[in-house]
């Protein structure tokens, strides 16, 4: 592939709703471009795009590829994005590095949450819109429906460029409003002819409103469509253009993913209507950095994926000046030189190799040592580094396992590996409840996650609910004994303690006091007694979870020349803490979290009740969007585990949350109960194992 301009790149991310037809879209766009000489199926697992086998066994695609095609003296860098909620990082990843997004939607009047989804991500990243209808000839399909809609929900802005020839199973092309001509057949088999006379009056009203939108888009067009005069193709193209780029007009076309229809006028909008680097360079807090090949080096990497064999893979978009092969750059965000060995343009599943990478470009690096999702490559003298991408906190968590001590030796370096190609995912070890927790976005992320274990890197583990981090602690003061004596026929033990519990305020840990006089307790035996209090703290009292916000005050005791040893205060202190935290009014603590929702507003009382529900207090609501609202609430994490879930379900996938732990609160009696009882059932039965 040769070297391309900025001015002749188009960087477009395909999104929409999981299942609305981006990857078969794609696939006839790289047959149409003559990138490849047959068209694959997402059902035979064949396609350019979907090429991982967890891709190819779900049939969905669950990570971003980028296919790059040549089209009419234009390169244009397709990248496929995942449709579904659960892997939205590489939609973040991918908004850092293109221009504009072609959004895929079903012929049907309401739009799915993935559309939404798209939508506000390119708007909160400043891209372009394009909208691609697609599913024309299913029996359902509904284009005035879903133009309705849109026109309700975004207004002027979303601009019908063609019209549909034929009704469902009858749809067999695309009446294109700039050469006011037909463009019949699908793929490479275009045939174009007049405008029939059944569609005139509609083509020439329809016209009329797109002229109306491109002339709003540049002022000198505004003045001469104002005077009277008809705006030619290449002065209406030039304003949909100025209209795209600064987001005043969404075109909307159309077609069939499935057939190919409507592809190949979709290739010439991108090249006239959306955007290059050039057209609209990137700004980063307030700076400005224009594609050029010979500026100061910044590329940035906004994806990165491991492979088992291959070892690492970097895909990098050059932002400002150029790369080459066996180049020195340094990584600015971690301080160190990368030579750059194996540069190539990906093609999905396939790669072309290459010497050197201009400006506005994207390709992908292997074996970078250093890098990773987020990092800047520059020269040693500019030091030029980009923000880094906001991912969204994960909302999910469950406990896993290693299945196998063969597993439990691969297990780390294995999720070390995905951990880095996926920023959405955290991995923590939680000490005080004995469980390795997993969180990621959604159930299918992070059963995506444990399935590429096992393929990728044959691992096998097991899963189970993650449990709630409880506290214990006290309300009231008191006083006990702790009092170890053993003999057992040779040197005996003996440790005799006491000790007074009081209570700490909230997040104030653990004070250990002593205050014995008189030599009752030897003072080399003093921190064996805390040390016993905080081995106890840990594993608990009550239901078995960490102690906190306690004060323990040793002040007598008593001691024997001869059996007395450390071990023997260290019990005595255990057993002092125990008798003293059972008389001092104890209660377990819970997690509260503050909790961000956005919905719906049609599905805010739903959200509220719900919530509700699970013991929370809400904190107020705020208008964040037309049509949208933030519930603000504290809720206890014990009733949150599955919210991403639930929530998914109460507003049929459209409400969004995020959460924060905000305080630890008492946790209601009947709920202390129920913990209290299960301990006790299961050290019943590790006792008769």
């Amino acid at each position: 592939m040769k070297q391309y301009p900025a001015d002749k790149i188009r960087n477009v991310a395909i999104v929409g709703h999981g299942g609305s037809g981006k990857t078969m879209l794609v696939e006839h766009m790289l047959y149409t471009a003559g990138a490849i000489d047959r068209v694959g199926t997402v059902d035979a697992g064949n396609t350019q795009s979907d090429y991982d086998p967890l891709e190819i066994r779900r049939k969905i695609s669950v990570s971003a590829s980028v296919v790059p095609l040549e089209w009419h003296e234009h390169k244009i860098n397709l990248i496929d994005v995942p449709g579904y909620p659960d892997f939205i990082g590489d939609l973040h990843g991918v908004a850092r590095v293109v221009e504009s997004m072609i959004i895929v939607v079903e012929a049907k009047a309401d739009l799915d949450v993935g559309f939404e989804l798209a939508w506000d991500i390119a708007e909160e990243y400043g891209l372009a819109k394009c909208i691609f209808v697609n599913k024309l000839e299913r029996d359902n399909a509904d284009f005035d429906g879903l133009m309705n809609t849109l026109h309700e929900r975004y207004g002027r802005k979303i601009v019908g460029v063609q019209i549909p020839i034929g009704h469902q199973a009858a749809f067999s092309g695309v009446l294109d409003l700039l050469n006011m001509k037909v463009y019949k057949g699908k793929d490479r088999g275009v045939e174009i002819e007049d405008v029939p006379s059944g569609y005139a009056d509609e083509a020439a009203e329809r016209r009329e409103k797109m002229m109306d939108a491109a002339a709003e888009g540049d002022d000198e067009l505004a003045m001469k469509y104002l005077e009277g005069e008809e705006l030619n193709p290449l002065e209406i193209e030039h304003g949909l253009l100025v209209g795209t780029e600064n987001g005043r007009v969404v075109p909307v076309l159309l077609g069939s993913a499935a057939s190919g229809i409507g592809v190949a006028t979709l290739l010439d909008r991108i090249i006239g209507e959306l955007p290059s680097p050039k057209d609209k360079p990137k700004s980063f807090d307030g700076n400005e950095i224009k594609p050029d090949p010979d500026g100061p080096l910044a590329a940035f990497c906004f994806k990165s994926t491991a492979d088992p064999y291959v070892g690492k893979i970097n895909f990098l978009r050059v932002f400002s000046g150029s790369i080459k092969t066996d180049q020195v750059v340094l990584n600015v965000n971690r301080e160190r030189e990368e030579r750059l060995h194996n540069i190539y343009y990906p093609h999905g599943k396939g790669q072309e190799g290459a010497i050197l990478v201009q400006a506005g470009d994207i390709c992908a690096i292997a074996k970078l040592q250093d890098t990773h999702t987020g990092d800047t490559l520059t020269g040693s003298k500019e030091k030029v580094m980009l923000p880094p991408i906001a991912f969204p906190d994960p909302i999910y968590r469950i406990a896993i396992r290693p299945a196998t001590k063969a597993d439990e030796d691969k297990m780390g370096p294995a999720l070390g590996k995905i951990l880095e190609e996926d920023p959405t995912l955290r991995y923590v070890r939680d000490s005080s409840l004995h469980q390795e927790v997993l969180e990621g976005m959604g159930d299918i992320h992070l059963d995506n996650t444990i399935e590429k274990l096992k393929v990728r890197f044959g691992v096998t583990v097991t899963t189970e609910d993650a449990k709630v981090p409880y506290k214990e602690t006290i309300r009231a003061s008191a006083k006990a004994q702790g009092r170890h004596k053993r003999q057992t026929g040779g040197k005996g033990q003996f440790g005799d303690c006491w000790i007074e519990l009081s209570p700490l305020g909230r997040g104030e840990g653990f004070v250990f006091e002593n205050k014995v006089v008189g030599g009752s307790i030897p003072k080399n035996f003093i921190p064996a007694v805390e040390k016993g209090i905080r081995e106890t703290m840990e594993h608990g009292f009550l239901a078995g979870f960490q102690v906190v916000d306690v004060k323990a005050t040793v002040y007598d005791g008593s001691y024997h020349d001869v059996d007395s040893s450390e071990m023997a205060f260290k019990i005595a202190g255990s057993l002092a803490f125990k008798a003293a935290a059972e008389k001092a009014n104890p209660i377990i603590l819970e997690p509260v979290m503050a909790v961000e929702v956005d919905v719906p507003d049609d599905c805010v009382g739903d959200v509220v009740g719900d919530l509700n529900g699970r013991r929370g207090h809400l904190q107020g609501m705020d208008p964040i969007a037309p049509g949208k609202t933030r519930v603000r609430a504290q809720v206890p994490m014990a009733t949150m585990m599955r919210y991403a879930l639930d929530l998914r379900s109460i507003t049929k996938g459209r409400g969004r949350f995020k959460t924060t732990l905000d305080h630890y609160g008492e946790l209601p009696h009947p709920e202390v109960q129920k913990l209290v009882a299960e301990f006790e059932k299961n050290r019943v039965a590790q006792e008769d194992h």
